[in-house]
């Protein structure tokens, strides 16, 4: 397959066959990177969707950009679902900048977290169908100046995070919520260890920006040896043969019943009818 012109497939079939569960979390830590930038993670704090509704707007985003994957840039449903991002983004003045960030931490984030604990890495093909991919949706969304290659995209991140990333109560907040709300889908006995484990996985400039204090060493090295060994399991385990779509996981909790639990323009945030702003996302988040 070309990555020049078949890049939605082959992002597909590395997001749905090759590696699902690692590309949820991936692209889960890359959007959770954004807080740290004070003028995302405030933003996303004044909506006060992060406080009253941090399922549902998980939930809405896995739906909204898994539908763009599922039915191609040109289908109609694919189509409705950048629609209505791009609807819920426009409320907001929202720098190209960060639009730009944010892209790039879809295209490097997953490629990183691959590298430390996939089964294998991608190959060049992939990360290049990856870049294409997300190209194609910065585009659409109307971001200029996006980057032609993963080397760029990687630079654009780097320079960014070490230019802008510093500590915000607001982005202090919304983290904070993502945080609660992972620990949230496991018992409550086991919910302070599923949220230092998180911790665990970020590295120091992300933990510093949002005012966490260091996990113990010990503890830090147990996590991200535990996720190491996963990746090793996995490599034995045989081809998958059926895709696992995001949708399909057990966080999903909001929209019982798919395909007939939800419609994609009905999905996100609206503007309040009394003409106040209604709250929102400017920024769709993935799992933690």
């Amino acid at each position: 397959m070309d990555p020049e012109t078949e890049f939605t497939e082959i992002y597909r079939i590395s997001s749905w066959y090759e590696f699902p569960w690692d590309y949820v979390q991936s692209l889960s830590f890359a959007l959770y990177r954004t807080y740290a930038v004070p003028s995302v993670g405030r933003l996303l704090a004044e909506t006060g969707e992060f406080r009253h509704r941090t399922q549902k707007r998980y939930d809405d985003t896995v739906l909204i950009l898994e539908a763009v994957v599922e039915h191609g840039f040109d289908s109609t449903r694919g189509r409705e679902a950048i629609r209505r991002m791009n609807q819920m983004h426009r409320r907001y003045d929202i720098s190209n900048d960060d639009y730009r960030y944010v892209l790039a931490t879809f295209v490097v984030t997953p490629k990183r977290w691959l590298d430390d604990y996939g089964w294998r890495r991608l190959s060049p093909h992939e990360i290049r169908a990856t870049v294409n991919y997300y190209r194609e949706l910065g585009r659409h969304m109307g971001i200029t100046d996006i980057p032609e290659t993963f080397e760029e995209f990687e630079q654009l991140l780097d320079d960014y995070e070490r230019e802008h990333f510093a500590f915000d109560e607001g982005g202090r907040e919304v983290s904070d919520s993502t945080l609660g709300l992972m620990a949230s889908w496991y018992p409550v006995p086991l919910r302070p260890s599923m949220r230092l484990s998180s911790i665990c996985l970020l590295d120091d400039p992300l933990r510093e920006a949002f005012g966490y204090p260091a996990p113990p060493a010990a503890v830090r090295r147990a996590v991200r040896t535990g996720m190491w060994l996963r990746g090793r399991a996995v490599r034995l385990l045989p081809p998958r043969r059926r895709p696992q779509l995001a949708r399909d996981g057990w966080q999903v909790r909001s929209y019982p019943g798919f395909p007939f639990g939800y419609r994609i323009g009905d999905l996100g945030t609206f503007p309040a009818k009394d003409g106040g702003s209604g709250g929102g996302c400017p920024f769709p988040h993935g799992k933690g």
